[in-house]
């Protein structure tokens, strides 16, 4: 190939660079496989040799697979002009990216930022703890609210019955009847449930403290530097404690109980029976047991209603913490590790760039360039027989350049030579008088002269 100036520049540079081009493809595919064997080491099981071959055949595999395969690439897309051919040539490349990706750089991405996924899948379910702790706390101490409605409900009838007693506030006759009775016991029933509410809060306080416990010392395992596989054991030890906690909160709610309660408020209602010294107190005794009757019923009908609220609150969900290998916390986490992914697929990758250099330089050498590959890979041989090849056309009339027999050129008559006009006696008696010896003797016509007289050589 005739090269011009530049492209006969880009050419030895090319040539220049082939063998730094050939160093850096294997420094990056020896760091893809170095960093492949950190990556697959933590996915296997089994005794530490195992692991360890296991790993080193399966990283030095990589290793050769991408030299090999971006060498293939770096030879044959720069010759390649055809334009369907070379789609294709770049389809296979990009076949052999996604398998490269597959086999090598979510291991690399494992190896760069294995320790810092699993730490955040562990801050994620800490995160996810602490919610729950908050949640089934709130849960248990919904009931709370409840306690001023029952205690005034409490004070209301034990405040009826000293009325009663001392003025006879409700039946007009004072001294501790069936009225006062009733009134005081349904006090009593009151002050009972407050007393239930009022001890579900020392409860729900102690297991609360225990939680905030477990994940203080879950937020350490996260943030201590160091390996992470122990402290990913840890963590999952005090995440089993920690749902145990968050069962028993969810127990210690005495919603339930606050509404069973109140039901039976209602519907285990006992009047005394009037004693009444006369028909007349005793009519009003019985109506003012009907009132509270009522008054019991709507007080128990409140708190069912304001207890169903509180158990309608959805209950927490256990939540189980899982392990995941590096491997696996780099997939499911991925958007948080976005340079590391950048850096482990580009070492991959990275001589797709080399490739589209070589190809933009090869295509620039050949617009500059006259084509003559012919004659850059003609032999001695064949050079001889194409000149011999060359005469013997030309001795037969035949041009070269066309292949065709030449067309025969008829001479044109020449025309009749007119008699030399007579010179002048001058002239004529000059040239008679010119001597042998200034005579003008060709090398012809000695050469004649001295075959004429035998004293040349003879032809063999």
């Amino acid at each position: 190939m005739q090269l011009k100036p530049n492209a006969y520049r880009l050419n030895e540079t090319v040539k220049g660079v082939e063998t730094m081009t050939r160093f850096a493809l294997a420094v990056l595919a020896l760091a893809s496989g170095v960093y492949t064997y950190l990556g697959v080491r933590g996915l296997l099981d089994g005794s530490a040799s195992f692991v360890f071959f296991a790993a080193i055949i399966y990283s030095a595999a990589v290793s050769v697979a991408i030299y090999a395969f971006w060498s293939f690439m770096l030879r044959f897309v720069p010759l390649v002009t055809s334009g369907v051919q070379r789609v294709g040539l770049f389809v296979t490349m990009a076949i052999g990216c996604v398998m490269i990706m597959a086999m090598s750089s979510w291991l690399n991405a494992a190896a760069l930022a294995g320790s810092a996924a699993t730490e955040q899948h562990m801050a994620v379910t800490l995160q996810g703890y602490a919610e729950d702790l908050d949640q089934a706390h709130s849960n248990a101490l919904a009931a709370q609210s409840l306690l001023p409605d029952v205690q005034r409900a409490a004070e209301r009838f034990a405040g009826l019955a000293a009325d009663e007693r001392e003025s006879g506030a409700l039946t007009g006759t004072t001294g501790s009847g069936s009225v006062v009775q009733l009134l005081t016991q349904m006090g009593t029933q009151m002050n009972q449930l407050a007393a239930t509410i009022t001890g579900s809060r020392d409860e729900v306080a102690l297991q609360f403290e225990q939680g905030s416990a477990r994940l203080a010392t879950m937020r350490e395992l996260v943030s201590t530097p160091g390996a992470v596989e122990p402290r990913a054991d840890s963590f999952q030890t005090e995440a089993v404690q920690l749902s145990a906690i968050i069962a028993a909160l969810q127990q210690t709610g005495v919603a339930a109980s606050v509404k069973r309660a109140s039901a039976d408020l209602s519907a285990g209602f006992i009047a005394p029976v009037a004693d009444g010294g006369s028909a007349d107190l005793a009519n009003r005794q019985d109506q003012v047991m009907e009132t509270v009757r009522a008054s019991v019923a709507a007080q128990s009908a409140a708190l069912s209603t304001a207890a169903d609220e509180i158990l309608a609150t959805p209950a927490v969900e256990q939540r189980r913490f899982v392990p995941l290998s590096s491997a696996e916390a780099v997939l499911r986490y991925w958007q948080d590790f976005i340079p590391s992914w950048a850096g482990a697929i580009s070492i991959d990758l990275l001589p797709v760039v080399l490739v589209l250099v070589l190809m933009i330089v090869n295509d620039a050498m050949r617009q500059e360039s006259e084509s003559l590959e012919a004659a850059e890979n003609i032999t001695a041989a064949e050079m001889l027989r194409a000149m011999a090849l060359f005469r013997q056309m030309e001795a037969a009339g035949i041009d070269v350049a066309s292949g065709q027999p030449r067309p025969l050129v008829v001479p044109e008559p020449q025309p009749t030579a007119e008699p030399a006009p007579a010179q002048p006696a001058e002239t004529a008696a000059t040239a008679t008088e010119t001597p042998a010896s200034e005579a003008v003797v060709t090398p012809i016509d000695a050469a004649q002269r001295t075959r004429a007289r035998g004293d040349g050589p003879r032809p063999a």
